[in-house]
């Protein structure tokens, strides 16, 4: 189904089929929490709806090192960890 706004260009739109909670932390959590931070699901939904290709990282971590929000806002984050395991259990797991 296309979107039938003008302009967006969905790449097939992508949805994802189930979605989980985090139990433990991992890197993979870790940015999933940045992006939720910033008001997305997740990578997918967030190159989708900003248009990029590439989402900026630290490289000694791997980490997110900056988002922009719907609001075109930007988050930036630290190099170290962030989502602290009283919030892990918040972030969800979406698998396509």
């Amino acid at each position: 189904k296309k979107s039938e706004v003008p302009g967006v260009m969905a790449k097939a739109d992508i949805k994802p089929k189930s979605m989980h909670r985090a139990k433990i932390w991992s890197d993979d959590v870790e940015n999933l929490y940045r992006f939720q931070q910033a008001g997305y699901r997740d990578e997918v939904e967030y190159k989708q709806v900003k248009q990029v290709n590439v989402v900026e990282c630290w490289p000694e971590t791997g980490f997110i090192k900056k988002l922009q929000r719907r609001d075109n806002t930007f988050y930036y984050y630290n190099k170290q960890r962030e989502c602290e395991d009283k919030d892990v259990h918040k972030v969800k797991v979406y698998v396509y």
